[in-house]
């Protein structure tokens, strides 16, 4: 019954529901853009999260609002804290229907309530740079509007799903990963709507990420009277930054950038406290274990002298994803609604990470770049390329029904047959 319901089911009117949806669309985008919702802005991201929960009634289900647990931190001076951080937004509509997705975003940005990227622009009738249009509340909207899409399909009731939005991707993710991998073990597959590329590209293969600090003290001292009493930290600091720095190439893919040192002060002080920040970047799992042996070593060197301290803080947050069969099939699946669309649909492997990391790493498949078309994320000449908006809705809304309707084989019940 169900192949037969794929051989004539006509998708044209499920999709003509989103055809007069851009202008609407672009309105509520450039309302979001204007709440201020940086990973920090706690008030900001509580003003989003209502904005969203009464945007997402609109599916007829009503939204949750679920703690986050605080990140640990490390403050410039070398003390490890917990900060709070903004509170998730969850909705489920269907569990027990036969295919069952997981939809998951992000309301937060990586501008602050005092940073300058505040207001919008035209840069034409198609381009909107505003903060956060692109990364990710162009996604959002994305998301929305094809699950009201398929609210208004006689096959609806064959889509369940469980929306998650978290208020800490920006940071990482700490205090909502646990909600993505449970979120993750009630649905066959998952979509993410991280923008796409400015020319349409998704995101295939993604590095893995950490990001730690090495809090490393000495003892001050007068630098002229009594230098030789004091332990330099910043020194000490420069022989962990030369020898982590080495790791980068090591293993294959894998990269540490070290980003930021925090300490020092007067030049007649020896400085007693360094704090060195980095990132580390890898393909393979196995390398996370083999970096943190490394960077152990190096902190135990130092915390070996005469005088000093060392302990590094800080964890992988972001398992690689690799580019599975199984996720290979779903891609081609999105591909083959594309085609039907007028869309091009093509992927890239890339080192950047998003919550389709983790998703992946709790065993399903995941495409996590199904929002707009945009670029220049991160920075104040970020942009969202308007006409995405009907354009990506009507890709998810395509692909979901798809599946319901038998067309595209679910990605959950993928099987490899290679080498058998």
């Amino acid at each position: 019954m169900l192949s037969a319901m794929a051989d004539t089911y006509n998708y044209k009117a499920d999709l003509a529901f989103l055809d007069d949806k851009r202008a609407s669309m672009t309105e509520t985008l450039r309302a979001w853009c204007a709440i201020n919702s940086g990973s920090a802005n706690l008030a900001g991201l509580k003003a989003m999260r209502e904005a969203l929960a009464a945007a997402f009634s609109d599916l007829g289900v009503e939204a949750e609002t679920v703690p986050s647990r605080p990140h640990r931190i490390v403050t410039q001076e070398g003390e490890a804290v917990e900060q709070p951080v903004g509170d998730m937004l969850r909705l489920v509509k269907r569990p027990q229907a036969p295919v069952r997705v997981l939809l998951a975003g992000h309301m937060d940005t990586v501008f602050g309530a005092d940073h300058p990227f505040q207001g919008e622009k035209f840069l034409d009738d198609d381009t909107l740079n505003a903060p956060g249009a692109a990364d990710m509340k162009g996604g959002l909207l994305v998301m929305l509007n094809a699950l009201l899409a398929i609210e208004h399909s006689p096959l609806a009731e064959r889509v369940g799903y469980e929306v998650l939005i978290n208020a800490d991707e920006e940071i990482g993710s700490i205090g909502s990963a646990h909600m993505l991998t449970e979120a993750a073990s009630r649905a066959q597959f998952a979509c993410v709507y991280e923008p796409a590329l400015a020319d349409g590209t998704l995101a295939g293969a993604r590095k893995g990420s950490g990001n730690f600090a090495a809090v490393i003290r000495g003892k001050s001292a007068h630098a002229g009277r009594e230098h030789h009493l004091g332990r330099n930290a910043l020194a000490a600091a420069a022989d962990f930054i030369s020898g982590i720095d080495k790791l980068s190439g090591k293993r294959e893919g894998l990269t540490v950038n070290v980003a930021r040192v925090d300490g020092g002060g007067p030049n007649n002080v020896v400085p007693d406290l360094a704090v060195v920040r980095f990132n580390v970047r890898l393909e393979q799992p196995q390398d996370s274990d083999w970096l943190l042996e490394q960077a152990q070593a190096l902190i135990a060197d130092i915390d070996g002298r005469d005088g000093y301290s060392a302990a590094l803080e800080g964890g992988f947050t972001r398992p690689p994803k690799p580019m599975t069969p199984q996720l290979k099939a779903f891609f081609l699946s999105l591909r083959a609604a594309g085609e039907e669309l007028g869309v091009n649909i093509d992927w890239v492997p890339t080192g950047g990470c998003c919550d389709g990391n983790n998703i992946a790493a709790a065993g399903i498949p995941v495409i996590d770049t199904l929002g707009v078309r945009g670029a220049n994320i991160h920075s104040a000449q970020e942009f969202c390329k308007l006409d995405s908006l009907v354009e990506r809705a009507k890709l998810s809304t395509l692909l979901l029904l798809k599946i319901a309707a038998g067309e595209i084989p679910n990605p959950g019940e993928f099987v490899n047959t290679e080498k058998q």
